[in-house]
């Protein structure tokens, strides 16, 4: 008896954790990355209690792989440093079972991509289509060979070509109004005990420690789309330098990184809902089904909900146990269980980070007494449909 082969065209965290969860069910798997290597550079990601569940249900414990320390406290402050809203790690935790994780992206790729054997990982293979989606898709790449599938997850990101392909009349992506910057700095001797955002006008900086001691740095700003800038550390002490401590000796690490250690990138999210996120035997998952703004901190989040979902709908990858039938119809459940979530999430995103976004001095002021009023817990309460959402289909 042969196990079913699963394609899984993009190696981020949505097509990895994917890997790993059809891995664990038996499936032969082959994960097609265009990209030479793994990522050795890059930012941070905040892993809430939902995503933490996720991975748990597939055997994935990043604390035990990566690292457990998590920050004292998290809050919005403004750029004269007052707190407009501030909870303590601990109480979330014992709200939801959990506190949340900030992993450095490459440290977490790389405990993923360790779950599975060296064989299934192809990087410098790029996939340029999918022939025969509703029968036994072919999966061609750049430089051959082409791979037959039982199934094809599209895991291929923000631009994906796959989604493209087979959705030509989607609108695609909307730019959202804001760039970013973010990096990872070293910086042991500052002992910043917070996760904080802080708002500005029409800007924003956020500081996160990572659980290997280091920092996670993010920023925002609305410009223009397609705004270049010539030093991105020179932009970032420009726009920021004046703010509250930590910021200032933050920068000055930023300003001690090769300018291509801070990636400088436009905000997308997808200007609409595809209409289903499953085609034949194709699944799309992650930013390439539901690509969403950062304002929640759960693009990644949803992404492994969805790969372990996806999972655990399909049969176990030893064939007769469902015939030609079974793969099809795992799929269009997949659809059903994760369309209406993911879907409200993108657009609740799309409608927090509104807030960060303002310029106006009076909408600005109004906007910061509404969350310094807001007390803690009532805060805390308003993000139990995200952190308690996760239910593994029966």
């Amino acid at each position: 008896m042969t196990n079913r082969h699963a394609v899984v065209v993009g190696a981020g965290i949505g097509g990895l954790t994917s890997a790993v969860a059809l891995h664990r069910r038996g499936w032969r798997v082959t994960v097609c990355e265009r990209a030479p290597e793994p990522p050795v550079t890059g930012a941070g990601i905040g892993l809430a209690p939902n995503a933490l569940r996720a991975l748990d249900a597939v055997g994935v414990d990043v604390s035990r792989a990566i690292g457990g320390a998590v920050p004292a406290t998290m809050g919005v402050r403004r750029p004269d440093g007052q707190w407009l809203t501030r909870a303590d790690t601990a109480d979330m935790a014992a709200r939801y079972g959990m506190a949340p994780l900030a992993v450095p992206r490459p440290a977490l790729t790389a405990t993923l991509a360790a779950a599975l054997p060296p064989s299934a990982l192809c990087y410098g293979t790029e996939v340029t289509g999918v022939d025969d989606a509703e029968g036994r898709p072919t999966v061609r790449t750049a430089a051959g060979p082409d791979l037959s599938a039982d199934l094809v997850v599209a895991a291929d990101g923000i631009h994906s070509p796959l989604r493209r392909a087979h959705f030509p009349a989607h609108p695609g992506l909307h730019y959202i109004g804001e760039t970013a910057w973010r990096t990872i700095v070293e910086a042991p001797e500052l002992r910043i005990p917070a996760m904080s955002e802080t708002w500005g006008r029409g800007e924003r900086f956020g500081v996160t420690p990572l659980v290997d001691g280091r920092y996670y740095l993010y920023a925002t700003a609305v410009v223009p789309p397609d705004t270049r800038f010539a030093d991105p550390r020179t932009e970032l002490r420009r726009r920021f330098g004046a703010w509250h401590d930590p910021v200032p000796a933050l920068l000055d690490r930023v300003g001690r990184l090769d300018a291509a250690d801070v990636l400088c990138n436009d905000l997308y999210d997808l200007a609409a809902p595809l209409p289903y996120l499953h085609h034949g035997r194709m699944a799309w998952l992650g930013d390439a089904a539901h690509a969403m703004a950062p304002n929640l901190g759960q693009g990644g989040c949803q992404a492994i909900e969805d790969a372990v979902v996806l999972a655990r709908l399909l049969p176990a990858g030893e064939r007769g146990d469902g015939g030609d039938t079974a793969v099809p119809a795992a799929l269009a459940a997949y659809t059903a269980a994760r369309h209406a979530r993911t879907d409200a999430v993108r657009l609740r995103a799309r409608r927090v980070g509104r807030l960060g976004v303002l310029r106006n001095p009076v909408a600005v002021a109004v906007r910061d007494l509404a969350v310094r009023v807001t007390p803690a817990r009532l805060a805390l309460r308003g993000m139990d449909d995200l952190f308690n959402g996760f239910r593994l289909p029966a």
